[in-house]
């Protein structure tokens, strides 16, 4: 996720560079051949105009449409991080069995590692093995989901301790209403994550955005010759940084700058359930990356 309030220079082109470097090469190529080509036809500069706004508002529901699913995202992983805190201060609070009280909370720091990776698709990252016995990760069938076969860990010993009595059946429903939580939150992340946006609104979105470039560049190279040139880049630029803004933020898991930062989120609630565990060995908030993103 961004931090910085505002973008440098060096930022934007490093952004934009490739497509800037098409769009003027564009340009070029659709000023020669109006000129030299089509040199009896004069495209009236009305023609770019409506289009131009049919783009406006197109641009305008493909973002709104991202934005929803990044917050969306947003949201799921806030929900997370109050639920894990209140299942740490509720296990410690209420079980009488403090030791497996601890290994459920440093279980569920395991959980929010295994989902992190499973969403952003890093299976090289093995965060989790550090809050499971070896009993559970041997437990662990490769081919099965992670993150849900650590809830499972999780309910069995929900279960064994109202059995054995170290807690009662209101803060049983409590704790089994969190684990709910848990699931939910991680579903719907799922869901987010593996619904891919509709190819046919970013492909069209791209496609009238070039349209664009060209209908302008022909319909003012008769008025201010070479210029439209700058003219087709510079208004393709406005649109297309508009729809680079949107679509980053079109799969919030992603590993990118824009994305939410799950990484940063999951290591402020393991520091939050370490801290109420009183533990000794806590480690530091994730820093901010270039001073520019959180990841």
């Amino acid at each position: 996720m961004l931090v910085k309030k505002n973008l440098s220079l060096y930022q934007v082109i490093s952004y934009t560079w490739k497509v800037d470097i098409s769009m003027l090469l564009f340009c070029t190529l659709v000023y020669l051949v109006d000129q030299y080509v089509f040199t009896k036809t004069m495209l009236p500069i009305a023609y770019p105009s409506l289009m131009g706004t049919a783009i406006a508002f197109f641009i305008g529901f493909n973002n709104n449409q991202a934005y929803d699913r990044w917050w969306e995202a947003r949201v799921i992983w806030g929900a997370l991080v109050n639920d894990s805190r209140s299942w740490g201060r509720s296990l410690v609070a209420y079980s009488k069995d403090q030791l497996k009280a601890e290994k459920m909370i440093r279980r569920h720091i395991a959980f929010l590692y295994a989902l992190s990776c499973s969403l952003r698709k890093d299976d090289a990252n093995t965060n989790y093995t550090t809050y499971l016995t070896t009993d559970e990760l041997n437990s662990l069938n490769p081919n099965y989901h992670r993150a849900n076969e650590i809830l499972q860990f999780q309910a069995q010993d929900l279960n064994t301790l109202l059995q054995t009595g170290a807690i009662d059946e209101f803060v049983f429903a409590s704790l089994n209403s969190l684990l709910q939580n848990f699931c939910d939150g991680m579903g719907k992340s799922e869901r987010i994550n593996n619904t891919i946006y509709p190819i046919t609104y970013v492909y069209f979105t791209q496609l009238f955005i070039w349209l664009f470039i060209a209908l302008i560049t022909m319909s003012t190279s008769g008025l201010i010759g070479i210029a439209s040139i700058a003219l087709g880049w510079l208004m393709g630029f406005v649109f297309n940084a508009i729809h680079f803004n949107g679509m980053s933020l079109m799969n919030p898991f992603n590993h990118n700058p824009a994305g939410i930062p799950i990484n940063s989120i999951t290591r402020s609630i393991e520091i939050n359930l370490l801290q109420t565990l009183k533990s000794s060995n806590i480690p530091e908030p994730l820093g901010i990356i270039n001073n520019e993103y959180i990841m």
